[in-house]
């Protein structure tokens, strides 16, 4: 089993899973009641933000994904949340496609360790 110490750390390796574009790598950092808002929908329970995350692997090929600008709004030993600018680019349909937006995701510790609660990735913040 995948382990973390901080919630920031839970929230790095969970980056460097997704750049691996490997579901194996991807779920256990995934709580099992995860749910995750994305632009085409909302997912709620780790197998269906499992296929969420499986059909973006599908349309977008090579994706380099990273985060920027965080803050940790909130941390204690249980539960922490944090908001971020994201941004992407990869191939989509054969044609290089990039995107960028405003993210914020919760992290809950249980017997497993650190994982991902919710996640909810948007359009940029306006200024």
């Amino acid at each position: 089993m995948m382990t973390a110490a901080t919630p920031q750390q839970a929230l790095d390796q969970y980056q460097k899973a997704l750049a691996s574009h490997d579901w194996r790598q991807v779920a256990p950092w995934l709580h099992e009641d995860a749910c995750f808002v994305f632009s085409d929908g909302t997912f709620k329970g780790k197998e269906a933000v499992c296929q969420a995350i499986r059909q973006t692997f599908a349309w977008i090929r090579s994706e380099e994904y990273r985060i920027d600008q965080l803050h940790w709004v909130h941390a204690d030993d249980a539960f922490a949340c944090c908001v971020y600018d994201f941004h992407w680019q990869g191939l989509a349909e054969g044609k290089t496609a990039s995107g960028s937006g405003r993210g914020s995701c919760a992290l809950i510790r249980d017997e497993n360790g650190w994982r991902l609660l919710q996640e909810h990735l948007g359009p940029p913040a306006r200024s």
